[in-house]
């Protein structure tokens, strides 16, 4: 870990000089593993490992299933119903892959919560939280395509729906539709494209996860105090900090086994309990369902784009002020990638001196009501659209602009903080107490 002293990789033997001068692949996973990490994370610190577990499981069951998988609208249903019929062990493997995208979302949701709170945005950590961000994106990206490959009724419509989103962007907006479809509608080039992407973007999203773990190995991790590691000696680092193993391992490990076992559980006893039941009918683009509604991962920023309606009076400005270029469908979509664009200006939009919520008593409040807001956004984008469900709607997309657009800068002026720790170690021995087992790592 750059600028936190610490014992590096010596090799021993020959074999091991030879390889390190021309390949130094052993050091560099040596230092991965026993790099100094601080030792007061908590149990939310646990994500990291559960996202990792998740993508390598997206991606190894999404290979099997691409090897039965037929990209053609007259087949792709077909071929979805021979893999669970058919192939061996077929059933649980895209079980797997349908419940552990869910998981990826629920462990990623987490993750981007406990670093809301506890400042993870913060500098020197701003490029870490970008490109976490980025693969948040490529994320939702991914899962999206993936929900079309099935070909059922929910599939074919939230594409159709979907992608027409991008036809409101004024002059190039239908372009971009047609290049993302293949043509004027959904059809078998759409298909095509969005199983290409689906096959691909699990790898860019593994390349970007690199780059976000070399990231926060070189400024270090944050912590639930906020403070950072001391560097100005190996000793006092040492007080501060443990080898990432044998320590977090360990517990990183435990904490992936009781996921584990609930996943699982869920994949065995109530494979479909997150899935559609109209997406177990072939697509029939003359039959619209019911009720159009995307996987559960993005009803917060779907409620965001149902809720401004034509009848807002900030669309109606906006759509006055741009002499009609802006309607209302358009400032939806603005809207409901703003949402997401906020999240990651966060380490510009907060201006508090101190990083970690732990010792904001009035940021507290106004967190809790963030994650309620979010809750309250999801249930509002899986009902059917009403007066009462517009307004609620309204309410709790104006309160996650305001949140990071003015509550948040304003409670950096207004707000007076708790006295923090001044190291790392004085928090860790408040709570566990100091002594031997306080120094793992001396």
């Amino acid at each position: 870990m750059a600028g936190i002293p610490h014992d590096h990789y010596e090799p021993k033997s020959g074999f091991e000089k030879w390889l390190h001068k021309r390949l130094p692949i052993v050091g560099l996973f040596y230092d991965t593993l026993m790099i100094p990490t601080p030792k007061n994370l908590n149990w939310l610190w646990i994500w990291g490992i559960v996202l990792t577990f998740c993508l390598a499981l997206q991606i190894v069951t999404g290979i099997v299933l691409a090897m039965h998988y037929t990209p053609q609208t007259g087949l792709a249903f077909a071929s979805v119903e021979h893999m669970m019929r058919d192939v061996n062990g077929g059933y649980m493997i895209r079980y797997m892959h349908m419940n552990g995208a869910t998981l990826f979302f629920i462990a990623v949701y987490v993750h981007i919560f406990r670093g809301l709170f506890y400042g993870s945005y913060k500098a020197p950590r701003e490029v870490t939280w970008i490109i976490g961000m980025l693969i948040y994106l490529a994320m939702m990206a991914t899962a999206f395509m993936g929900y079309v490959l099935p070909w059922g009724q929910m599939s074919f419509w939230g594409a159709t729906v979907i992608t027409g989103l991008f036809g409101a962007i004024p002059g190039i907006g239908p372009h971009i539709q047609t290049w993302l479809l293949g043509g004027p509608a959904v059809s078998n080039a759409t298909l095509n494209r969005f199983f290409s992407l689906h096959y691909l973007l699990p790898f860019i999203i593994a390349a970007l996860v690199a780059v976000h773990i070399w990231a926060f190995h070189t400024t270090g991790n944050n912590n639930p105090t906020g403070v950072e590691v001391r560097r100005g000696s190996k000793e006092e680092a040492a007080k501060d900090t443990v080898p990432f193993w044998p320590y977090f391992v360990i517990k990183d490990l435990f904490a992936l086994g009781v996921i584990m076992t609930i996943f699982f559980a869920v994949v065995a006893f109530m494979p479909n309990y997150f899935g559609s039941p109209d997406n177990y009918i072939m697509a029939d683009s003359l039959k619209t369902p019911p009720s159009i509604e995307p996987e559960w991962y993005f009803l917060p920023f779907y409620a965001i784009l149902r809720a401004f309606t034509q009848d807002v009076w900030i669309v109606q400005l906006a759509h006055f002020v741009t002499f009609g270029l802006v309607d209302a469908k358009f400032f939806g979509v603005l809207a409901m990638f703003g949402a997401i664009a906020v999240m990651a200006l966060a380490p510009w939009l907060d201006t508090s001196s101190v990083r970690s919520g732990r010792y904001r008593p009035s940021f507290k409040w106004w967190f809790r009501l963030l994650v309620f807001d979010f809750l309250v956004l999801m249930w509002c984008g899986s009902q059917f659209p009403t007066a009462l469900i517009g307004w609620i709607s309204l309410i709790a997309a104006t309160y996650w602009f305001a949140y990071f657009l003015v509550i948040l800068p304003l409670l950096g002026v207004i707000e007076k903080p708790l006295k923090t720790p001044a190291t790392i170690e004085e928090d860790f021995n408040a709570h566990y107490g100091a002594g031997e087992a306080a120094h793992p790592a001396e």
